[in-house]
């Protein structure tokens, strides 16, 4: 798809929609020509094909041609959606996928999506903008055959085959407007309810309910918003109504053969049974786009000459001073590297000074008939084991020294023969004071 902010603004051509609707087997095909342009869409005439399968083929081609030849656009591709009941319609989660990876992730998990045969089954699937998220849509491979054959007995040129929730989403975002995080719609018949839903949990819901099976249309609401997972279910407008256009769908599918590239690429139709408008129809709309983007980018592009010229002066001029700045900046970094050197080298002469300090004072402390067996000493305390006559008084007299506090035995004394046996533990005051490394 265009980015939606240049997505109006290409929103220049005409185009047919084609929708398949009504109950299986006696399907009517409603019809849509339109003209785009920024400003928006016009809707230029249609007309409706009743019982459609079983009317002769020539009749309403002859009819459909005549449409057409009255407003120009013989040379147009129509759209078509495919009757929703006829249409499998799922989502696939893909965070972290790349684009190169995704065909071939979607690919691996195709054949749990419908209960079909492999080789029974067309799929076709496009990532929703700004999203992980993957809408894809499958159907039957005679469904497909039997539509494109009834379209060819009918002499009628089709550019693809497409779902309701796919023509839905796009026609929503045609002019780059954002729809609301959360919105329901419907398109209602005399056989079913479709539910055309958005919210930030499921990017994109499309479902049908039955009539015979008693669904109302308030039954379906709830249904839908239960899927969503919308805490409170915001106004549900007929599609019409969402979509400015009666009938909704063949609308929003001559939208998408109007704009193809500014829609999401969802295609069913074989590549090889597509056909496209005459590429000279195209000449006009593409050279008043082209002077269109000239005259935007002109006008943005002028007034940020002079700004981007003067840029470019000043980035010279830092091009000469940059030898000169990357010396002085590794100058600065020696300097710096030198200083923490000799920092580390004072502190290490400093600590080895408070280290003897502390040895003079815990001999000064710690006098006969006291002894001791092992002293440990770090940055941060002072542990001593050794024996005495009476070691409770030696805590006091530790923490009596301004250089030791928070004395505490590690283990109680112990009594032997001879005196008690200590273990002591002390914190050294400098070290609480950050003077010591």
């Amino acid at each position: 798809m265009i980015p939606a902010g240049l997505r109006k603004w290409t929103a220049i051509g005409s185009g047919v929609g084609l929708d398949i609707a009504g109950p299986k087997g006696s399907e009517s095909l409603r019809v849509s020509a339109v003209r785009v342009r920024p400003q928006g869409a016009r809707v230029l005439g249609g007309f409706t094909v009743d019982d459609v399968q079983h009317q002769p083929a020539a009749g309403w081609g002859a009819d459909y041609a005549a449409f057409l030849g009255k407003l120009g656009m013989r040379h147009v591709a129509a759209n078509v959606v495919l009757p929703r009941h006829e249409v499998i319609i799922r989502q696939l989660a893909m965070p972290g996928v790349s684009g190169k990876d995704l065909a071939g992730a979607i690919q691996f998990q195709l054949d749990g999506l419908h209960p079909y045969n492999e080789d029974d089954v067309v799929s076709s699937w496009t990532q929703l903008e700004h999203s992980s998220t993957v809408l894809v849509a499958i159907v039957r491979r005679d469904v497909v055959q039997r539509y494109a054959t009834l379209f060819a007995e009918a002499g009628i040129k089709i550019a693809g085959f497409t779902c309701s929730a796919a023509v839905t989403y796009s026609a929503l975002r045609m002019f780059g407007g954002t729809p609301p995080a959360e919105l329901l719609a419907y398109e209602a018949s005399e056989s079913e309810i479709e539910i055309y839903g958005e919210s930030p949990s499921k990017p994109v819901f499309s479902a049908a309910f039955h009539m015979q099976e008693g669904v109302d249309l308030e039954r379906a609401a709830a249904l839908a918003s239960a899927e969503l997972r919308l805490e409170s279910a915001p106004t549900m407008l007929p599609l019409r109504e969402m979509l400015r256009a009666d009938p909704a769908l063949p609308f929003a599918a001559a939208l998408g053969s109007a704009c193809p590239r500014s829609c999401l690429p969802l295609n069913l139709l074989p590549v090889e049974q597509r056909q496209t408008s005459s590429p000279m129809v195209w000449v006009p709309s593409t050279v008043l786009a082209a002077l269109v983007l000239l005259a935007v980018g002109a006008t943005t592009a002028l007034p940020g000459f002079e700004s981007r010229r003067y840029l470019g002066e000043i980035n010279a001029e830092i091009a000469k001073v940059q030898p000169a700045a990357t010396r002085a900046a590794a100058l600065d970094r020696d300097i710096d590297l030198t200083r923490k050197r000799t920092l580390l080298l004072d502190a290490f002469r400093a600590r080895s000074k408070a280290d003897m300090d502390v040895l003079a004072e815990m001999t000064r402390l710690l006098a006969p008939p006291a002894w001791l067996t092992s002293l440990d000493l770090n940055g941060q305390q002072v542990a001593v084991t050794g024996e005495t006559d009476q070691a409770a008084v030696l805590l006091k007299a530790i923490d009596a020294s301004p250089q030791f506090e928070s004395s505490e035995f590690v283990s109680p004394p112990q009594r032997t023969a001879t005196g008690e046996i200590f273990r002591i533990r002390t914190t050294r005051e400098a070290s609480r004071q950050g003077k010591l490394p």
